[in-house]
């Protein structure tokens, strides 16, 4: 197995956990459970609101879902070409991260609004360690492959 199909591989086998924990144990602090989240607590006295919560959850899981049968298609027919753009398309699409969903969630963090202090940081390393390592993967298979 290459070095792309290995970090591929990881990258859904902690994907797919995480849609697990979506689907089944969504309150969970674990994975991106939505336990870390004081309001998802505080949502369940409100119907109306903790019903939007569930369903966006659920629509985070289902959108997982699709990434992740995506790149089984790509490890299991693609070809060496294909599966270096994917890792690319990773890269860029987890980096989007840090545009976007990091600032909210620093800012619920300095807020008190989660649960552990710090959850911020350690996603942001998470996700940055995510980045890393498929750009190391990226380097590399370029080595291994000059005329990739």
């Amino acid at each position: 197995m290459d070095i792309l199909s290995i970090a591929i591989t990881v990258f859904l086998v902690m994907e797919t956990l995480n849609i697990c924990v979506l689907y089944f144990y969504p309150n969970s602090s674990l994975g991106n459970g939505v336990g870390v989240f004081r309001a998802y607590e505080e949502s369940k006295s409100n119907p109306e609101a903790h019903a939007l919560i569930n369903y966006l959850v659920n629509w985070v899981a289902g959108t997982k879902l699709i990434f992740v049968a995506l790149l089984i298609v790509i490890l299991a027919t693609g070809s060496a070409t294909t599966k270096l753009l994917a890792v690319v398309a990773l890269i860029l699409s987890i980096l989007s991260f840090f545009w976007r969903l990091f600032p909210a969630i620093r800012k619920m963090d300095r807020g008190g609004w989660i649960a552990p202090k710090g959850y911020s940081r350690t996603l942001g390393v998470m996700i940055a360690c995510f980045v890393g390592g498929f750009t190391a993967a990226l380097a590399m298979f370029l080595v291994m492959n000059p005329g990739a």
